[in-house]
């Protein structure tokens, strides 16, 4: 090991002492970065706004050899340039492959051109209204005279004001939309800084404006600005115009012609089909399948009214999220044929294929800590009854292991398999009541589901699941996103169950009534709000009710049935089940950001059922949970399950949950980011189980029952994919350990968890 270490030193040593100028033309340099840009304050005092500084250092950021640019450093071994000096380069063989692969040749002084840089920083001092600053260079020489850095010096001067603005002369509609956007513009104010990046900006704004007033053919190259330094000396009076030789179209304001849309097939067909509709001419090559109403619902256009941008735009968006064209073209052309001004729309569609088939493979991680592989064949016709309507078959396959475990709280370890094939209906409208708020805007969708799972874990059951669901989902506003299904019916069944599983229900009749096979038929709706208020703030706000059973319950009831209600022969659950869970983004600076959330559910049995079904029951700890704890570790409440009972994994649910999390996210290198955590809570029962002692929900003992960890995560997010390793570190439990004080764990190294998942938590 030792002689290793003197190889490297000796090699770094060789490395160092060869010369990386050597083979430099006679009077050049070698450019050895930035040594500094020197920005001066303005006479008033101020410095120059950051973007500016920003954009003036970027110029002059040219990288030198040897360069790391994502950590901003030059390191110290050129190895590009030695070899580049120093190895022989014959026309051939191996020597000249590794002289092709290695080479770097050296950055000059004289490529980097610093005389031309300054004159780039000139001109941006102009633009941002600096117009007597001056920037110069200092080329900075080294012991070797042959290497060198470069100082750059920037002296802005005193700024430009903006002193006055003088608009059109308001004689026609369209100087007078001008002036009217012009006078609302913020960069458009006497006192604001000469800058015409800015200007560039208000004239686009301008031109969108008149684009959706009717000025289809208006450009911002049509709007000019003159502005005069010398009326009043250290200030620019400004004055808006409309160019010369601007095309008579663009001063024209049209209004909608003739609308026409073709639905084309992608191999050609036998015939169109001509179909007038209210909202033009519908050309439809056939044979395809096309609900002839579909298309008006799309456009949005009308016939000698206004023509604007944002009629195109949403017509091409209300097509494309149908998902059966693969290719929309919008073109608008004037009806030489009216007297008045008027542009004819003609919309050209092209189906896709309807038939899609997949093959998805992938990694999942899930909230209860499984991460495993998995693969989903999915089968999808995106037109079944021509208006846009979605059938879908999809096989799933996943195999899962799960992770996270402590020291002190080892759980049972096992892995699992799962099969489901699910199939889905899916209309893109929602046939519900015209009272329930929706936005056009949007896609909203009425989804039919039937489902049928098998969920093998080996050491304890095997279980069959099929579901049944009619759902709307649609996007009542801006900001909120709702799911709301009417129906939903759970029937599960136990197939299989190993004498430890019988054991563990025989000790705890709680857990056997939660495991038994039931139906459960379903109302549930869920509420999401989710909202950006500017770039350094973020929240998100989702809550869900469900009830299970009552309206069977108040059938059966009301036809005179008493004692336990059945459901084809099998009793149905009756519970009712609330959740909410808050998560506030904070940006510090930068990538830093603070990232809170709080969550908090109940649920209820009664009625029909005793217990809440164990599938629906609360838990904590894992991955996205509290991470210095494994999953189903702690609660309910203080209760702990025996150390000698490996499967005491099953008593930790409750029907009451409270987590709150507070994680800082800084980035590291790259898409390396790292993480500061800390996390509590806990779940509870509402009813008093015996079985489980201090399991029950108490206010005088909520806080000593919440569990508490700290820890250390690494993020390795590339935006598509997100991998996240998670240090969790135990600091407090909520049962007895046999440690007393707050600080209760057995030791450091027993309040260890490990956690691997995929995607953030929050």
């Amino acid at each position: 090991m030792k002689h290793h270490i003197c190889y490297i030193i000796l090699t770094a040593l060789i490395l160092a002492s060869c010369s990386t100028t050597r083979r430099l033309p006679q009077g050049e340099q070698l450019y050895t970065g930035v040594r500094k840009v020197e920005i001066a304050t303005s006479p008033d005092g101020r410095a120059i706004p950051t973007g500016l500084a920003d954009q003036l250092k970027k110029t002059v950021d040219v990288a030198p050899n040897n360069y790391i640019r994502m950590l901003h450093w030059r390191h110290p071994f050129p190895l590009g340039l030695w070899v580049y000096n120093n190895w022989p380069n014959p026309d051939h063989g191996f020597r000249h492959w590794i002289y092709e692969k290695l080479a770097a040749e050296p950055v000059l002084v004289s490529d980097v051109r610093p005389e031309v840089r300054t004159h780039m920083l000139d001109e941006i001092l102009d633009n941002n209204g600096y117009f007597r600053g001056t920037t110069s260079y200092t080329v900075n020489t080294a012991r070797n005279p042959r290497k060198a850095s470069i100082t750059y010096t920037v002296n802005p001067g005193p700024a430009y004001l903006i002193d006055s603005i003088q608009l059109l002369p308001d004689t026609s509609h369209l100087y007078h939309l001008i002036d009217s956007i012009a006078s609302r513009d913020p960069y458009m104010v006497p006192g604001s800084r000469f800058c015409t990046d800015s200007l560039s900006v208000v004239r686009t704004r301008i031109t969108n404006h008149l684009r959706n007033r009717g000025y289809y053919y208006f450009r911002p190259e049509y709007i000019e600005y003159l502005a005069d330094s010398l009326l009043n000396r250290g200030s620019i009076a400004l004055r808006l115009t409309v160019a010369s030789g601007t095309p008579e179209a663009a001063l024209t304001r049209w209004s909608t012609g003739h609308i026409t849309v073709r639905a084309n097939k992608p191999y050609g067909g036998q015939y169109f089909d001509t179909i007038p509709t209210r909202r033009g001419i519908l050309i439809q090559m056939m044979p395809s399948r096309l609900r002839h109403a579909l298309i008006p619902e799309c456009v949005t256009f009308r016939t000698d009214r206004t023509f604007t941008v944002r009629d195109m735009e949403r017509t091409q968006m209300y097509l494309a999220r149908l998902g059966i064209f693969n290719a929309i073209n919008i073109e608008v052309s004037p009806d030489t044929l009216n007297a008045r001004p008027r542009l004819n729309v003609d919309i050209d569609c092209t189906f896709d294929t309807p038939l899609e088939a997949s093959l998805e493979v992938n990694a999942s991680s899930k909230s209860n800590s499984y991460i495993g592989p998995g693969a989903t064949f999915s089968v999808t016709n995106h037109n079944i009854f021509g208006g846009g309507e979605q059938l879908s078959v999809a096989l799933t396959g996943t195999y899962e292991w799960q992770t996270g475990r402590s020291g002190a709280q080892k759980s049972s370890l096992f892995n699992s398999y799962e099969i489901g094939l699910t199939g889905s209906l899916a209309f893109p409208r929602l046939i519900a009541p015209k009272f329930i708020p929706r936005r056009r805007r949007e896609l909203n969708w009425t989804r039919i589901t039937l489902n049928a799972d098998l969920l093998n874990r080996p050491h304890y059951f095997k279980m069959a699941q099929f579901n049944l669901a009619y759902s709307y989902e649609w996007q009542a506003s801006r900001h909120v996103f709702t799911t709301l299904t009417p129906f939903k019916l759970t029937y599960t069944k136990l197939l299989n169950t190993t004498h430890t599983f019988d054991s563990i229900t025989a000790a705890n009749p709680a857990i056997a009534l939660s495991f038994r096979s039931q139906f459960i038929p379903q109302i549930a709706y869920t509420y999401n709000y989710n909202r950006t208020f500017d770039r350094d703030n973020g929240l998100n706000v989702t809550w869900s009710v469900q009830e299970a059973g009552n309206v069977f319950w108040a059938i059966y009831r009301a036809c005179g049935v008493k004692g336990e209600k059945e459901l084809f022969g099998t009793p149905f659950s009756q519970f009712v089940k609330g959740q909410i869970q808050v998560v506030y983004n904070r940006r510090l600076r930068g990538d830093n950001w603070l990232v809170s959330r709080v969550a908090v559910g109940a649920a209820h049995a009664y009625g029909n059922s005793s217990q809440v079904p164990y599938s629906e029951q609360f838990y904590v700890g894992g991955a996205n949970s509290i991470r210095a704890f494994t999953v189903r570790s702690i609660g309910p409440g203080s209760y702990h399950a025996p150390q000698d009972n490996a499967d005491g994994y099953f008593d930790q649910t409750g029907t009451f949950k409270f987590e709150a999390n507070l994680e800082y996210r800084f980035p590291i290198v790259g898409p390396l980011h790292g993480a500061l955590f800390i996390d509590t809570g806990n779940v509870w029962l509402l009813k008093n189980d015996p079985q489980r002692p201090g399991g029950r929900l108490r206010g005088s003992s909520f806080l000593k029952d919440l569990a508490l960890g700290t820890g250390c995560g690494l993020r390795f997010d590339i935006s598509m994919l997100v991998v996240r390793a998670d240090l969790g570190i135990g600091l407090h439990a909520p049962y007895d350990t046999g440690r007393s004080g707050y600080y209760n764990m057995t030791s450091f190294g027993n309040s260890l968890a490990f956690h691997l998942a995929i995607g953030y938590p929050f």
